[in-house]
């Protein structure tokens, strides 16, 4: 019977490059060559999602990581340099943002530290929800010809908030790039001074150190030299109840920011060119006309005296038409109405509960005994909240504005539609015939405001006239407004004009009158940027080296191989605070594993710091037993769980029907008490692989926790000791098989399964106690290609 079950079997269409297993439920995540990320469950290895690549986002994936509530998945992009958020429960981006470097790996862990300020943070329920209204979610999509919003709503993106408990998301790339992400949102540290290429990195959960390892290459024609660091982040730790906080406020700043900017997108989805018609074809009639009259002038003529032009009579019956003149107002109603609710539904209680977290955090940073060491400036948040402030004065000028129009455009179309059936010679309903002075006077100041012939704005726009005003403050763009609100007249700017002392007051948000909403939204993104710009920098600076050593250098032929996501292997045990690595140098013909280990504590030393381990003969039948018992080579190994390590290996004399194995190495097997006594010292001055001879060596011989991988060229695996699963992947990248490690307990499994059912089902998904950190990501050079799959069904995430 083996030591594991298999319980799916996949030969897939792509290469296979990265390998992540969920942390909280039996998912998978997956990247192919092409650029796709794929979501397949643990069950016959179905698939549930996949997303795509696309032109903005990016097309090279070179990374994956779960944060540790199993709800949001983050990829990284080479050829865009981009950070992507997206939901577990469909192939959707919730949030991307941009970094300097192409990211090589990345982690996402969870702080499991405890105290009992943290606790009391934790537990207390977030002021924000009992002093704010509730968000109103954001339409889903919409309808062009309903001119409607949809009634599904969207609230994904408070899924980005995720739970109180402090999470970071730990980034790195080439030429030392290492940056770490509070929440996945917000950057609280670039971490400088680190050479070479990241190939793996792992922060521990007390926030005390970073480990890291490089790939350091002096010049393009130089071997390239694995080095491993441990960086100390002690202030992080020391101030573990300050960040979080920070963290969390930081983190409601940016969804709200992200909030904002996707009520903008509806706003402009709203919008329709049809909006642009009246401009168009006022424009053409300019163009065409033969008389001197101006366009004004022709119209005022039919107000004032019911007769209208030839050419204008020609215009309006035959370009307009009546039931052209009727879609118009209809569009024009219904996407100012829609415009209008998205502005004071949604851009404004964003902007205020922008505000009410900024003036939250300003607060924080006046308190400088605790915030001061972390760089948290309260000058820079009062510039944020000015912009904020800037912000919400132009969506109220945006909102007059569309009142103003649709007040206008309602008067000029009833009265141009009565016009336009008297021309036709149709019956004109008798409630439509009343016209009052006050009607003809309102219709006849519209005309004047705007329909006067603009050569200038032609120059601009490719248009005479700007009768439609909302569009110009949906444009993203750096020019001024076409038509800015008229403030002349206005008592309060002539007051302001006039006060040398208020016009520079602190009290007063600025106004910019001549911009759109995009740029004043942008102005505000970029100011608060800058506001959480610098506790990175003050947190990066504090990170200073503890350790540095240099591993081994690579060949040639293995530099040919991309190293993304190759031992070494980086691990952290939450229980004992230690870090672990996991690496292979070639020895003879053979190679071992070996395993470092560091205290999270730099000041701290352990045990058996550094051992090799070589596994032994325990297939009867494969080798005669006169030979050296040393006989497998490590081909992968990343950790299970704390105390277990699981390991891809081969023959070392590699035959015709010789298989892979799969194998469980229990870490009691590898450090015993007899190892005490031969306590490897490091020579700095050397590498590590020129000293490998000094290292204590153990031979392990596995029981029963192995098994054979027939007819499959195994090369990587990537394993969750929590779910208690693995999912292997041949040399091709292209062939994968799924295991249920844990197969003793059947039963109590069952029990565990029937539960995780029930609570799915009731809209609570399974919470555990522990996070799994960045599962491993797999990565070779390309071999054979086995046939393609046939078309997948994709499957619900819901059982």
């Amino acid at each position: 019977m083996p030591a594991f079950r298999q319980v799916g079997e996949k030969q897939l269409p792509q290469e296979v490059v990265f390998m992540a297993w969920s942390p909280k439920r039996d998912l998978i995540a997956l990247a192919n060559r092409a650029g796709e990320v794929l979501l397949h469950r643990l069950a016959n290895f179905q698939r549930v999602w996949s997303l795509p690549p696309n032109e903005n986002t990016g097309k090279e994936v070179t990374a994956l990581a779960w944060r540790p509530d199993g709800k949001i998945l983050a990829f990284g992009l080479t050829d865009t340099k981009r950070i992507i958020l997206c939901d577990v429960e469909k192939p959707e981006s919730l949030h991307s943002f941009s970094v300097d470097s192409s990211i090589t790996y990345m982690q996402w862990m969870e702080v499991t530290e405890e105290s009992s300020v943290l606790t009391s943070f934790y537990n207390a329920e977030d002021e924000s929800n009992l002093l704010l209204p509730k968000l109103p979610a954001l339409p889903k999509n919409y309808s062009t010809t309903a001119k409607i919003f949809s009634e599904e709503k969207s609230d994904e993106i408070m899924k980005l908030l995720g739970d109180v408990r402090l999470n970071a998301l730990v980034l790195g790339g080439s030429s030392g790039f290492i940056e770490i992400y509070a929440y996945g949102m917000f950057k609280i540290a670039m971490v400088p001074g680190v050479p070479g290429s990241c190939r793996g990195l792992c922060l521990s959960s007390d926030l005390k150190s970073l480990s890291v390892i490089t790939e350091i290459q002096d010049s393009p024609d130089s071997e390239a030299e694995m080095t491993y660091f441990q960086l100390d982040t002690s202030l992080l730790s020391s101030y573990l109840p300050e960040v979080t906080r920070m963290a969390r406020k930081f983190t409601h700043i940016s969804t709200l920011l992200q909030y904002i900017k996707l009520s903008l997108t509806c706003m402009c989805e709203a919008w329709e060119e049809i909006l642009m018609q009246m401009d168009s074809r006022l424009t053409k009639f300019v163009q065409e006309k033969n008389t001197t009259t101006s366009v004004q002038d022709e119209f005022m003529q039919l107000l004032l005296w019911g007769k209208a032009s030839l050419e204008l009579q020609a215009l309006l019956m035959n370009q307009l038409t009546v039931k052209g003149l009727k879609k118009l107002g209809q569009s024009i109603e219904s996407s100012y109405s829609s415009i209008q609710k998205l502005v004071i539904s949604h851009l404004q209680s964003g902007s205020e509960a922008l505000l009410y977290h900024l003036s939250e955090l300003k607060g924080m940073a006046l308190w400088k005994q605790k915030y001061e060491s972390l760089g948290l400036d309260a000058s820079g948040i009062e510039d944020a909240i000015t912009a904020v402030g800037s912000f919400i004065l132009k969506a109220n000028e945006l909102l007059q504005v569309i009142d103003s129009s649709m007040k206008n455009f309602k008067a000029f179309f009833r009265w141009l539609y009565v016009a336009m059936l008297r021309m036709s010679e149709d019956h004109v309903l008798p409630e439509l015939n009343k016209m009052t002075q006050k009607d003809i006077t309102f219709v006849a100041d519209f005309l004047t405001e705007h329909f006067n012939e603009a050569p200038e704005l032609y120059n601009r726009k490719g248009k005479y006239f700007n009768v439609e005003r909302v569009g110009q403050y949906l444009k993203d763009e750096d020019d001024d407004l076409v038509s800015p609100p008229n403030t002349e007249g206005n008592q309060w700017f002539n007051f302001l004009k006039n006060s040398t002392h208020l016009k520079e007051s602190p009290l007063l948000f600025p106004y910019y009158p001549e911009k759109s909403l995009h740029f004043v939204k942008r102005q505000m993104e970029d100011t608060i940027d800058q506001c959480l710009q610098k506790p990175a920098d003050v947190i990066g600076k504090s990170v200073h080296q503890a350790v540095c050593m240099s591993l081994y250098k690579i060949s040639q032929s293995e530099d040919s191989t991309p190293q993304l996501s190759k031992l070494p292997f980086l691990w952290n045990d939450k229980t004992s605070n230690i870090h672990y690595v996991l690496f292979t140098m070639l020895d003879s013909s053979v190679s071992k594993i070996y395993i470092l280990r560091r205290h999270t504590d730099t000041s701290r030393c352990v045990s058996n710091g550094l051992i090799a381990v070589e596994f032994g003969n325990f297939l009867n039948n494969s080798i005669n037993e006169s030979s050296d018992s040393r006989c497998y080579s490590c081909l992968d190994a990343h950790f299970y769980d704390d105390e277990t390590v699981t390991v891809v290996l081969r023959e070392s004399v590699e035959q015709e029907g010789k298989e892979r194995i799969l194998a469980q190495l229990p870490l009691t097997s590898v450090y015993t008490d007899e190892d005490q006594e031969r306590e490897f010292i490091w020579d700095s001055a050397k590498r590590l692989d020129e000293q490998s001879g000094e290292i204590s060596t153990r031979t392990v011989f596995l029981e029963n926790q192995w098994r054979v991988l027939e007819n499959m060229k195994a090369q990587y695996v990537a394993v969750n000791g929590i779910r208690k699963v693995s999912c292997v992947l041949s040399s091709n990248l292209r062939h994968v098989r799924v295991f249920e490690m844990d197969v003793e307990d059947d039963g109590e499994a069952e029990e565990e399964e029937e539960e995780e059912t029930t609570q799915i089902a009731a809209g609570e998904p399974e919470e555990l106690n522990q996070s799994a950190d960045n599962q491993g990501s797999v990565c070779g050079a390309s071999a054979e290609e086995l046939p393609g799959e046939t078309e997948e069904q994709e499957s619900g995430l819901d059982p």
